[in-house]
């Protein structure tokens, strides 16, 4: 059963809210009680609410459900396919031109403008009047460097050793079709602003996220929100999560050098296998005790090499890893911290070492209202049991770029099929969907650009807009 939404006819409102965290979630519909008052239909042929007592329209789920349901009866089979073509061809990060002319296409066929970045790859797309909020939906269309391990399915890769193994061709898929379905609201006068949608390029690699930056693509945009594939959950699920969802991934690269020599005179030489052992095992102690434990700041190695033969010490050697954190000042602050500490390790023990820092992607940081947007969207187009909550996860997601600049949300969708027994994961082989995952992100990602159009307002028209979709 779905929720009707905030706004309902007189006499079936929710109980009110006990706190000022539930009242304030409800101040959009509140506001706009009675904007779609000419959605209530008269009988045939009548003047808009002729010979009807004069109450509120039905907002909220009860309007923008059957919108919904129309749109995906005739547009739900297209866009299966398209996520299929999609997974059929998959490409790798900035090589993604036949996926970005694919979306271009679609969205020009709907009578819209897209923008291609200027790389050649990915593209965003504006809808909607520029007055008022601007509010973002991001797509991220890369694929993985891995073999499509699927058997059985007609929509496997056709191309050696490169899958969407992460969902990618879901998500564009969403965002495509929540775009088309807000362009029809937009041409029928009953969008409250404008959405952006964003088709990045590079998630994986990642650097995408700074592109879409570098070319305008968050100019003037008041909120982002993403939905990203989550095997663990069922579909018909959202999993929700305020504050850090995803965590910040950097690489680090250590080089250590000193004179080599005998593995039978040590005293001799910087021992420097010794040395780079104890920068292993201390950088990542030493650089955790530095932070706030609760930024969950960790360093951890991937790579160690030093040597060739058993009776030489080495003149140099190397450790590579990742530095991965759920806190934004402690990531900002970690470059320093670790050269500082990698340059006590070494001098301790006479060898010279530089550290390589490469920056990849911030934490991912949920906003508390923008969260909650996401909370009351998908109370009008899920069922009641539909969202939960969702761990934190040191992955790295590059959609934590924008949030840095803008306040906004990502929240995990289902893409499980209900009572399935295997076990999926994302950045695998075998990895799939269920493809109904497609209308249901459709459904939370327009539902939340709607309510918080609405919750943005627009400045400066006091007057109802007639047949809105949402509160």
């Amino acid at each position: 059963m779905t929720h009707p939404g905030p706004g309902v006819m007189p006499g079936l409102e929710p109980p009110a809210a006990a706190d000022p965290v539930d009242r304030a979630a409800g101040s959009a519909a509140a506001r706009l009680n009675g904007a779609a008052a000419s959605a209530v239909p008269g009988p045939a042929g009548a003047a808009p609410g002729a010979g009807h007592p004069a109450v509120p329209a039905v907002l909220g789920g009860a309007v923008l459900q059957p919108q919904l349901d129309a749109f995906l009866a005739a547009h739900e089979d297209e866009l299966i396919e398209f996520r299929r073509d999609l997974h059929a061809h998959p490409e790798l990060g900035y090589a993604e031109h036949r996926t970005t002319a694919k979306i271009a296409e679609r969205l020009r066929a709907a009578g819209l403008d897209p923008v291609i970045l200027p790389k050649g790859t990915g593209l965003f797309c504006d809808i909607g009047p520029a007055d008022g909020t601007t509010v973002a939906l991001r797509a991220d269309i890369d694929a993985l460097p891995l073999q499509d391990e699927k058997e059985d399915v007609p929509y496997r890769s056709t191309v050696q050793g490169v899958a969407h193994a992460c969902g990618h061709d879901v998500h564009t898929t969403m965002v495509l079709g929540a775009g088309l379905f807000l362009a029809q609201q937009a041409e029928a006068g009953l969008l409250p602003g404008r959405v952006r949608l964003l088709f990045q390029p590079a998630e994986e690699t990642p650097g995408g996220a700074l592109d879409v930056m570098a070319a305008g693509g968050i100019a003037g945009v008041d909120r982002a929100f993403a939905l990203h594939c989550d095997p663990r959950i069922e579909v018909g699920q959202l999993g929700l999560r305020t504050g850090p969802i995803t965590a910040a991934c950097d690489k680090v690269y250590v080089k250590v050098t000193g004179p080599g020599g005998h593995t039978a005179r040590p005293h001799l030489t910087a021992d420097l296998v010794y040395a780079l052992a104890k920068i292993v095992t201390e950088l990542p102690s030493a650089l955790s005790r530095r932070v706030d434990p609760r930024s969950s700041l960790s360093l951890v190695w991937g790579r160690v090499s030093a040597g060739s033969v058993a009776n030489a010490i080495p003149d140099d050697g190397i450790a590579e890893g990742t530095v991965r954190c759920l806190d934004d000042e402690a990531w900002h602050r970690a470059p320093e911290m670790m050269k500082a500490l990698l340059q006590s390790v070494a001098a301790a023990y006479d060898v010279e070492a530089s550290l390589e820092y490469i920056r990849g992607v911030p934490p991912t940081v949920n906003e508390a209202a923008s969260v909650q947007m996401f909370r009351d969207a998908a109370a009008q187009v899920m069922d009641e049991e539909g969202v939960v909550p969702t761990p934190q996860s040191l992955g790295g997601e590059d959609f934590g770029w924008y949030l840095e600049s803008i306040p906004g949300a990502l929240a995990r969708l289902g893409v499980r099929t209900p009572g399935s027994s295997g076990e999926y994961d994302l950045h695998r082989g075998d990895f799939d969907v269920d493809e109904r995952c497609i209308a249901v992100g459709l459904r939370v990602l327009s539902a939340t650009a709607l309510t918080a159009l609405w919750e943005g307002g627009r400045p400066g028209d006091a007057e109802p807009i007639e047949g809105a979709a949402l509160a």
